[in-house]
C-alpha cells in the first residue's frame, strides 16, 4: 500500500491538480474545447505511471504550496492510484472526442464531481478506495 520507492507528495499540491481536473472536465462538458482532455490525460499519465515529481504542473503546484507554507507531505501510493484512474478516464474522453462520440461525457461528469469534492473538502475518493482495498485485502 505505501510506496517508499517514490518520495512523498504534497497533498495540497494535489488539491491544485483537482482544480485543473475540475476546470478541464467542465470545459469538456460545457464548451466545444473537448481537446483539452489531451492535456488532462497527458498530465495524469505522467503523474500516475511515471512519477508525480516529473510532472511540470505538480512541480509548479508543489513549489507554490512550499513557498506559501502549505506543504503537507503524504505517501505517494494513493495519489498515484488516483492519477491512474484520471489518466484512464481522460483517455476515454480523448478517444470519445476523436471518434465524435458522446460517451466521454460520462467520465468527464465523474471527474467533475469527484474533483470538486477533492478541491473543496480535501477528500480524495480514489485515495479512500485505495486504502479500503488494502484494508479488505489484508484482512
Amino acid at each position: 500500500m505505501l510506496r517508499f520507492d517514490i518520495p512523498p507528495v504534497c497533498s495540497n499540491a494535489y488539491r491544485f491538480q483537482a482544480a485543473v481536473t475540475f476546470a478541464i472536465s467542465a470545459a469538456y462538458l460545457f464548451t466545444p474545447w473537448q481537446w483539452l482532455a489531451i492535456v488532462l490525460a497527458a498530465g495524469a499519465f505522467v503523474r500516475g505511471f511515471v512519477s508525480p515529481h516529473k510532472c511540470p504542473s505538480y512541480r509548479l503546484f508543489a513549489a507554490i504550496t512550499r513557498k506559501a507554507g502549505w506543504s503537507k507531505p503524504v505517501n505517494a501510493g494513493a495519489k498515484l492510484f488516483a492519477d491512474k484512474l484520471v489518466a484512464i478516464a481522460a483517455s476515454v474522453m480523448v478517444a470519445s472526442w476523436a471518434l465524435g462520440s458522446g460517451i466521454g461525457s460520462i467520465p468527464a461528469g465523474i471527474l467533475l464531481v469527484f474533483s470538486f469534492i477533492d478541491l473543496t473538502s480535501g477528500f480524495c475518493a480514489a485515495c479512500w478506495a485505495y486504502a479500503m482495498w488494502y484494508r479488505i485485502r489484508g484482512a
